[in-house]
């Protein structure tokens, strides 16, 4: 499987990207395919050519942007992309922040879902511990099982 990996950051470059070296060490061994990595600024236009620019991966996980800052626009960019959502990752996603974090879970828009290329896609916080939260407890164990369900 192709992955792709798209952190949006008005402040990171990929050199100082932990979070996206945190999501790719979580999916290496998932595929024999060198993991796509692309970093766009906090904004709806560049992470959807950023999406766009990943048209060939099977997955993608965005980090970065899911907050309820003014400039958190992730939630926004990939609104119109989501044909099958997958609301129990976000709704997990949270359960296990707030046991980390409490309650400042509730701000995340952690989502998941299939889009009309067939693509799925996580968006997370851009919180290293956030994406390796779900990395570890959620994505690993579940990729497989999602992407057979949704072939059927």
């Amino acid at each position: 499987m192709k992955i792709g990996i798209l952190t949006v950051s008005d402040t990171r470059i990929l050199e100082t990207d932990e979070s996206g070296d945190v999501i790719a060490r979580g999916l290496s061994g998932l595929t024999s395919e060198e993991i796509s990595r692309k970093l766009v600024r906090d904004d709806v236009g560049e992470i959807r050519v950023g999406l766009d620019a990943l048209k060939s991966v099977e997955i993608v996980i965005v980090n970065g942007g899911t907050g309820i800052a003014k400039r958190d626009v992730t939630f926004e960019a990939v609104q119109s992309l989501i044909v099958t959502e997958i609301p129990g990752f976000g709704e997990l996603f949270r359960a296990l922040s707030f046991q980390e974090i409490g309650t400042h879970a509730i701000a995340s828009r952690a989502l998941a879902f299939f889009d009309s290329r067939n693509r799925l896609i996580f968006c997370l916080p851009g919180s290293p511990k956030a994406c390796q939260l779900a990395i570890d407890k959620i994505i690993r164990p579940e990729i497989d099982h999602l992407l057979k369900e949704r072939a059927k």
